[in-house]
């Protein structure tokens, strides 16, 4: 396998690399391995999956509906 030298990464940079990789219990070389993969290669979308996710969310958010008002106060206090 190829290795790869990154200089330069300012120290609060590599700081959350180690936090990252303390809290997931991997080396810092094995962390950075994951972020990259995750970001670079693509995951297959399981469509009925985010649709269970979307049900679980309706679910949880059902006893507090949002009317058109609501929206409308949200967007101006936005502006201001």
């Amino acid at each position: 396998m190829p290795t790869l030298t990154v200089k330069n990464i300012p120290d609060d940079l590599y700081q959350q690399l180690k936090q990252r990789a303390a809290v997931h219990r991997r080396s810092l070389n094995s962390e950075i391995i994951v972020l990259l993969e995750q970001a670079l290669r693509p995951r297959p979308v399981d469509p009925e999956e985010v649709i269970a996710q979307a049900r679980a969310l309706r679910e949880k958010t059902a006893a507090y509906p949002i009317t058109d008002a609501d929206l409308q106060a949200a967007k101006v206090a936005g502006r201001a």
